[in-house]
């Protein structure tokens, strides 16, 4: 199979990692793991694998037979995943989703990195502390689950969810409630929660290529010295965090998110510090020569 056949063309490399999804061609992974392999000298390398929903049983089991060090899933297998995994951590049992596995000398973990990876770049790049911030998280998806799970072990002040659905925000509170508390309101009431938020953050694809005119909030509806933060990142910075950003807040986009939760996979695989610097390079001159 195409998996193994990459195995044996690989030749001498002593681990090798890879990411699976449908579809997966437009993933910049295996540039940016390739990239911090390289920087620290390992050697090491990654491939991207297109699975269909019906392959991934089979491409698990192969994983197995080719000892494959770790991977990383995306769209749509992070739930189906978990059911051919010997082992998963709390969080990602909490979440319902994997996006990391390693490898454990035969045992294969499941891990989730979106949220923690999302709350590391967030507070490295934007704001130091999230302990008693106000905080207001626009969408209610998957996206948004992972993103509110890891924001409320900062010790927030509160979490105000905002969706078109108020069943839809209701359901993921009342699932994640006992992490602390969670206000749930509906998008006539966004202006409103943000006018006092320090932190709001757009979880929806709104503003993403090719609709980069759409805004889900406008940047006047935030206070002097917030932070506008997207989890968008093409384009790198969306049309409502450079509109916050005239209104004086400080923007925060999404590649950071993606540089850390590839960071944190990268950890947990090696046991060594992620070149995080040298794996957001990559990403960049990627997405440059677009």
């Amino acid at each position: 199979m195409e998996l193994t056949k990459w195995r044996e063309q690989q030749g001498d490399k002593k681990q090798l990692f890879c990411v699976i999804g449908d579809p997966i061609a437009q993933s910049k992974s295996p540039l940016m793991h390739n990239r911090a392999f390289q920087e620290l000298g390992l050697q090491s390398a990654y491939g991207a694998f297109l699975v269909k929903e019906d392959q991934l049983e089979a491409f698990i089991k192969e994983a197995r037979d080719c000892h494959l060090a770790g991977l990383n899933v995306t769209i749509p297998h992070k739930l189906n995943v978990m059911k051919y995994l010997d082992a998963i951590d709390q969080d990602a049992k909490e979440l319902g989703a994997v996006n990391t596995i390693v490898n454990d000398n035969g045992r294969l973990i499941g891990y989730n990195t979106d949220g923690i990876g999302y709350v590391r770049s967030l507070k490295e790049e934007a704001i130091a502390s999230l302990e008693h911030a106000a905080i207001v998280v626009i969408g209610a998806g998957g996206a948004a689950r992972g993103i509110v799970h890891a924001l409320l072990k900062e010790k927030p002040a509160r979490i105000v969810l905002v969706n078109r659905s108020i069943d839809k925000a209701e359901l993921l509170a009342s699932s994640l409630q006992h992490n602390g508390v969670i206000q749930v309101c509906g998008l006539e009431q966004l202006q409103s929660v943000c006018a006092d938020a320090d932190v709001v953050i757009n979880t929806t694809s709104v503003g993403m290529y090719p609709n980069e005119e759409e805004q889900p909030a406008l940047g006047s509806w935030l206070k002097r010295g917030a932070v506008a933060s997207d989890l968008i990142y093409n384009p790198l910075y969306t049309r409502f965090v450079e509109d916050a950003e005239k209104h004086g807040c400080m923007k925060h986009g999404g590649l950071g998110m993606f540089i850390y939760q590839g960071a944190y996979a990268f950890e947990y695989w090696t046991g060594l510090k992620a070149p995080v610097q040298a794996m957001r390079e990559a990403v960049m001159e990627a997405l440059a020569k677009r």
